[in-house]
């Protein structure tokens, strides 16, 4: 495509062919590119590179020549790709048996055409002549022409499916599927949408008959590699377990926290085990392993205890919204983890999670389809996408401003997350030793006007309600504003909330679509205590809520107490993950009267406050157990009495 005298950007394709064949020596994908380089910054276009799996066969490089003023520069001819060793892949945790090859291209000049074609061999060793994929077009992708294309030998047809925004486009031969684009326009999803609006400008194929099928075809990989020989050391792991528990459920916890705990994770794809697992033996002599060895280690000892279990496909990225309206392809899935089946209750188990992660009635991502591994196949499993019961985000403060407006007060903050959230923050904090924590602390936070002093800071994890909770004792400000003869206000920490905005979508989008919410659940709770000698009938506070926009309860509540102490607390949850266009058309009306406002508390000695609005009893946060109890974090019809 010639390229026209007001092309902008970083690059124009002049041409891009992408094509996936399908025949008797397996799947091979070709990539041939010819691009103009237009801005300094393109240049970085001439550091090519291949990546490959040498268990399916060696890449072809085609072409790799500079066009520049008429002249064909063969870069080939004075530089060759240089291959990485496979080595290097050991700092980020990963063996997956795949080359690289890397050239960088020399004296690439602006204004020059890049031109790059090569085929690489793409199937998976573990099913060569079963094949599965996508094709699709970006979201926004550079001016140019682009084409997509799927071709098959006779024989090896696979099942197709278009996305309706290119059903019109395709063009359909007896052996192939084409798709072509000249400049193509920018397609976004519509705004505030469900993940699986997303799925936009794709081509997928397969060769699975259904997921049924890929159940089927999966299994006996993980049965195999699951199997504990005569003499394997694992049997006399399982058997210590069993000796030192007595129950079923206590010698499934055991056997897992052997896998999180003794396997190190790292991704191993090496011959051809990008799909296929290590066996359970492998996994245990190396001590590491993936999530698929690790699965199978686990699957190994509870058969071991006579323990019903199985291995279950997951998305963990997010990305199985929408799934049961995909073709069967298991490279939609990109974890495995165990489901066990004890006293007739079904545990989630994931050898890849530290050990506080335990057996659990719910798996710890959210996922909504799940592919369970079975001799005779399984379908499609929906799980429910229940609302969390306690709150994933919690913020705790306590506030001892007793010694007087003009003083410092001591403080007490602690921070709590639950979920991968809190999964994460426990890896990153518990591997410190007590010195290490304090230390990095009192470096981080005293000197910056937000603590004067750091008394202890403690860090632990509750396996009894899954939170990981920090607490910081100190003495810090008090941000008092004086407000003149002898009154102060005070803004609260975790008081307040941003208007929600407005659910809108641009004229050319879907204005049908329902709009969507990430699952998410916060509490924040404040106790002041005032400044001694003040009367609490001189204190006050700012407005009350609770209210529900576009699915999120929003609330607030205060307590003037004759204690001398102020609480506060503020909770929001969503409720309904998605809502109706209609119901969001109602609720835009509704965000000016949001009530913005950040939680104050005054103080006058010359007023009497009064309380007002439909107040409820709030505990303070050194009084009542926050973590174990959620009942106050929203309006009684919101919670779960206890």
């Amino acid at each position: 495509m010639t390229v026209p005298d007001d092309a902008d950007g970083a690059i124009f394709l002049r041409r891009q062919d992408t094509v996936v064949h399908l025949g008797s020596t397996g799947q091979h994908y070709y990539q041939g590119q010819t691009l103009r380089i237009l801005h300094p910054q393109a240049l970085q276009a001439g550091n090519v590179s291949l990546v490959w799996n040498p268990a399916a066969g060696q890449p072809t490089v085609h072409k790799l020549r500079i066009h520049r003023a008429g002249r064909v520069i063969d870069v080939l001819e004075k530089a060759s790709f240089e291959i990485l060793r496979r080595e290097d892949q050991l700092e980020t945790a990963m063996l997956d048996g795949m080359l690289t090859a890397v050239l960088r291209v020399p004296d690439l000049r602006v204004g020059d055409d890049l031109e790059f074609d090569f085929t690489v061999p793409s199937h998976d060793p573990t099913f060569p002549e079963t094949n599965s994929g996508l094709l699709f077009l970006a979201q926004t992708p550079p001016k140019g022409r682009v084409r997509l294309a799927l071709s098959w030998a006779d024989g090896h047809k696979p099942a197709t499916r278009l996305t309706p925004d290119l059903q019109g486009l395709a063009q359909k031969s007896r052996n192939a599927i084409e798709l072509h684009f000249d400049n193509p326009e920018s397609l976004t999803p519509p705004n505030d949408a469900p993940p699986r609006y997303a799925w936009m400008r794709i081509l997928e194929y397969t060769d699975f008959t259904s997921w049924n099928d890929v159940s089927q075809r999966f299994f006996p990989l993980f049965e195999a590699a699951s199997l504990l020989p005569p003499g394997s050391a694992l049997r006399d792991e399982a058997a210590y377990i069993a000796q030192a528990h007595s129950t079923d459920f206590d010698r499934a916890q055991a056997a897992l926290k052997l896998v999180q705990q003794q396997v190190r994770y790292i991704y191993v794809g090496l011959n051809g085990g990008n799909l296929r697992p290590s066996t359970a033996d492998e996994t245990w002599d190396r001590r590491y392993g993936d999530c698929k060895g690790k699965t199978v280690m686990l699957l190994g000892l509870l058969n071991a205890l006579g323990i019903e279990a199985e291995a279950v496909l997951v998305n963990n990225s997010g990305g199985d919204d929408g799934l049961d309206a995909r073709l069967p392809n298991p490279g939609m899935f990109d974890h495995v983890l165990v489901r066990a089946t004890i006293g007739g209750r079904k545990y989630w188990l994931d050898g890849t999670m530290p050990d506080v992660v335990g057996l659990r009635e719910a798996p710890i991502l959210p996922y909504r389809w799940v592919l369970p591994l079975k001799s005779n196949g399984s379908d499609l499993e929906q799980l429910s996408q229940e609302a969390p019961k306690y709150p994933t985000e919690m913020g705790l403060y306590e506030i001892d401003a007793r010694a007087g407006f003009d003083q410092p007060a001591r403080q007490v903050q602690t921070t709590v997350k639950r979920g991968i959230d809190g999964v994460i923050e426990y890896a990153q904090f518990s591997a410190l030793s007590d010195a290490q924590l304090q230390s990095a602390f009192r470096e981080a936070f005293i000197g910056g006007g937000q603590w004067y002093d750091i008394e202890n800071v403690a860090y632990r994890y509750d396996r009894k309600t899954d939170s990981s909770i920090l607490t910081v004792t100190g003495t810090a400000p008090v941000d008092w504003d004086d407000e003149g003869n002898g009154s102060y206000d005070l803004t609260l920490p975790g008081g307040g909330f941003s208007p929600p905005n407005r659910r809108q979508r641009p004229s050319g989008q879907d204005q049908s679509a329902p709009f969507y919410s990430r699952p998410y659940y916060g509490c924040h709770a404040t106790t002041v205590r005032l400044p001694e000698g003040t009367s609490p009938t001189n204190w006050g506070f700012n407005s009350t809520f609770d209210t529900m926009l576009f699915g999120r309860a929003f609330y607030r509540m205060m307590e003037k107490n004759d204690d001398g102490s102020i609480r506060m607390v503020r909770g929001s949850k969503v409720i309904d993950t998605e809502i109706s266009a209609e119901r969001a058309n109602r609720d835009n009306d509704r965000v000016r009267d949001f009530d913005n406002s950040m939680a104050h508390i005054s103080f006058d000695p010359d007023r009497q406050f009064e309380s007002w609005g439909n107040l409820r009893k709030v505990p303070t946060v050194y009084d009542f157990d926050w973590i174990a109890s959620a009942i106050h974090c929203l309006p009684p019809d919101l919670t779960e009495q206890e």
